[in-house]
């Protein structure tokens, strides 16, 4: 058990230097603009397929538990409302950033763990390049400028599929508009998309952090390509909580 906690606590300790030395970067203006295209390009575009599924389904689903319970109250006229606020201040931003956690996150740190393994991290420093402004930077802030993108089809496709399963429940569709309209506060939608470029920074932060850490091969690669999903996900279920305690 001590063993354990003294893991999470370097864990932590590690994270929390990797963030320090990215907001120096970020300070002396060292931006490698080409390296951050193509991880935006990486993070963002291709993960639009797989976005756009998830959002329309997590739309879909919460507008059939609400419309079921509601047209059994005869309160039909807030599902619509109560879909579009649940969509953009919880659906979307976690499931996707849960989505790209699991997808770009872990293509990260397997990437990353893979440089240091094979010695290339070590090179990149023996070369006067620091590793934090050639590869980190460049993976947290598109994480950080992509996620709310993504957060924004999400909302989008996810409404569509809710009005669609709404009307196919029985509310009517001039209803569901109406009552979006009414109870959706534009301020919802910001607020959901600066959750979300908290939780781009965190994926990123935690991908890197552990593909940096790796060691041992490519059983240590594996290692923590897994430990970046799983402690990811879970950190950003608890940034949630906290963000919402903060935000709404």
């Amino acid at each position: 058990m001590g063993r354990v906690v003294l893991g999470w606590l370097e864990e932590l300790g590690a994270g929390t230097l990797l963030l320090l030395r990215v907001l120096g970067a970020l300070a002396r203006f060292r931006w490698e603009g080409r390296e951050t295209l193509r991880q935006m390009d990486r993070a963002g575009v291709e993960s639009i397929p797989l976005v756009l599924l998830t959002g329309t389904f997590s739309g879909m689903v919460l507008a059939f538990q609400t419309a079921r319970q509601l047209l059994a109250m005869g309160a039909e006229g807030f599902v619509g409302g109560l879909v579009a606020v649940s969509m953009a201040r919880e659906a979307a931003p976690v499931f996707t950033a849960v989505t790209v956690a699991g997808r770009v996150g872990a293509g990260f740190a397997a990437e990353l763990g893979t440089m240091k393994v094979t010695e290339q991290v070590d090179a990149l420093e023996v070369m006067a390049t620091d590793p934090v402004e050639y590869l980190v930077l460049p993976r947290v802030t598109a994480l950080v400028g992509m996620l709310p993108v993504l957060v924004l089809l999400a909302n989008a496709v996810g409404g569509l599929g809710g009005y669609v399963v709404a009307v196919l429940a029985g509310v009517p569709g001039s209803m569901y508009l109406s009552s979006v309209r009414e109870f959706l506060d534009f301020t919802d939608v910001l607020k959901g998309l600066g959750k979300a470029a908290a939780f781009g920074a965190a994926t990123g932060l935690v991908a890197c952090t552990k593909g940096l850490r790796a060691s041992g091969g490519a059983e240590g690669v594996g290692r923590a390509t897994t430990g970046s999903v799983v402690t990811a996900i879970v950190l950003l279920l608890v940034l949630n909580y906290f963000l919402d305690l903060l935000l709404f």
